[in-house]
């Protein structure tokens, strides 16, 4: 993923004598600021040709930022600066805004934010608040976090979503309200029949297919053949449907998808475990190549929501049911036939370190057409769990920072006390299980390792939707 584009405008007092004294400190704190957020390399910092001193100076600064591709500016306050100079560039410049008042206290540089923002609440114009010294890092984090999620919203805004298939199961959590998407989000959705899948499949040489499988078979753990559900001609029909899904991606230009599957193509077909986790994954037999969010059983809010904490992380994102609570450990048995990367079962960026923890069992009778469940234990860490969902119509999301626990020589007898061919992460949550349960909108769940609380709620809030965080 390309580095978020972050403009920033340092403001000044607006007589010519002051601003023209202050100009040293002015840079001096803008400097820091930059070098701060640049260091996280994620961020790469456009500043203002010229301090803002005057309302003509702010329209055009702001009007280059946006020349320039900013995705979100900042708003940089040392000393005094003149507020309606902060109400003109939010007129023109790319929001969302964050609002940064240094650490200055021989002016009042808290004053001029304050102002600010005081005068932007008057017009409605939405922004965030961050003081303090930008090389502490919760000061750090907290500005990181908004630039995060103001990428991240800018970024939904016109992508495509791929939906193979219709509605699985009977599951109304799982289909998507393409106005909703649209006018909340900027999101566009691409409805495409799963015969696409069968058919583009058919067209991949055996050549491509049988390389794939013997790069599978010479770093997969293990492949359990069982001359049925799972042979090596059923593991390369799925290979092949993994590369007719990318030639679908390629040509209607997608950015994320969701496959039904269920039941048309695991019960006469193949499963899509192997094309789900291998989208998910960083890396395939063919090289690296960015992840690819791809949501099993068509459920759109999953695939959503993956997107969101896809472009929060720029990490490999999770995607599961929510399948057993186990009081003796208390734990969520995180577990679901399809959309578990690979790279979760050893947080990896080089397959060979994940697949070697991975095995390909065959489906279960819960899928007749057979194929490969690709099957591992996600490694411990710290995850963010979240979900979009909706009630009377409006979105909210839950927001729930936990632990992927190792359950040491336990896991497997706890994997196959609720299917020992699927994979499992044991998420350890911070609240009650009952709070969770009675409250909680839905059957899935979605992860990413590490801690972005803060990203999602700042999210929401540029999004106007409600979330709860569950701790």
């Amino acid at each position: 993923m390309s580095k978020i584009r972050v403009g920033l405008l340092t403001f000044s007092d607006g007589r010519e004598f002051v601003h023209n004294d202050l100009v040293k400190i002015n840079k001096d704190f803008e400097s820091r600021l930059k070098s701060a957020l640049e260091a996280t390399g994620e961020i790469e910092v456009i500043t203002a040709e010229e301090l803002i001193w005057k309302p003509s100076v702010a329209k055009k600064e702001a009007l280059r930022l946006n020349a320039m591709g900013v995705e979100m500016t900042v708003f940089n306050y040392a000393v005094w600066a003149f507020p309606h100079f902060s109400v003109i560039a939010s007129k023109f410049a790319p929001g969302p805004f964050l609002l940064f008042g240094n650490i200055n206290p021989r002016f009042p540089g808290m004053v001029g934010m304050l102002a600010a923002a005081g005068s932007l609440d008057h017009d409605g114009t939405k922004c965030k608040r961050v003081w303090g010294d930008v090389e502490e890092p919760e000061v750090l984090r907290e500005t990181v976090a908004y630039i995060r999620a103001s990428s991240a919203r800018r970024r939904l805004v016109g992508m495509r979503y791929g939906l193979f298939g219709g509605r699985p199961m009977g599951m109304y959590t799982a289909v998507p309200n393409v106005d909703l998407w649209n006018s909340l989000f900027g999101v566009d959705i691409e409805h495409i029949d799963q015969y696409e899948i069968i058919r583009r499949s058919s067209e991949v040489s055996d050549e491509r297919a049988v390389r794939a499988r013997e790069w599978l078979e010479a770093r997969v753990r293990r492949i359990h053949y069982d001359g049925k559900q799972l042979t090596p001609e059923k593991l390369e029909k799925q290979i092949s449907s993994y590369y007719a899904v990318k030639d679908v991606i390629r040509e209607e230009e997608l950015d994320f998808i969701g496959i039904k599957a269920q039941p048309e193509l695991t019960n006469n077909f193949v499963t899509m475990d192997v094309t789900e986790a291998f989208m998910n994954d960083p890396y395939d037999w063919d090289g690296s190549h960015e992840p690819v969010v791809c949501a099993t059983e068509a459920d759109s809010d999953a695939a959503l929501t993956m997107q969101i904490l896809k472009l929060l992380s720029r990490s490999p994102v999770l995607f599961a049911d929510v399948r057993h609570y186990d009081e003796e450990f208390d734990v969520l048995d995180l577990c679901n036939s399809g959309s578990h990367a690979t790279y979760f079962a050893g947080r990896s960026s080089a397959p060979e370190e994940n697949l070697s923890k991975v095995e390909f069992y065959p489906e279960s009778f819960y899928f007749p057409a057979g194929g490969a469940s690709v099957r591992h234990i996600a490694a411990p860490g710290e995850v963010t769990i979240a979900r979009l969902m909706r009630k009377d119509g409006k979105y909210w999301m839950a927001i729930l920072p936990a632990e992927f626990v190792d359950l040491g020589n336990r896991a497997e007898e706890k994997a196959e006390a609720s299917q020992i061919e699927w994979p499992h992460a044991f998420a350890r949550l911070r609240v009650p299980i009952a709070d969770f349960l009675s409250t909680y909108g839905s059957n899935h769940c979605h992860a990413v390792y590490g801690d972005y609380v803060k990203e999602l709620v700042d999210f929401c809030r540029i999004s106007e939707i409600d979330y709860h965080v569950y701790t």
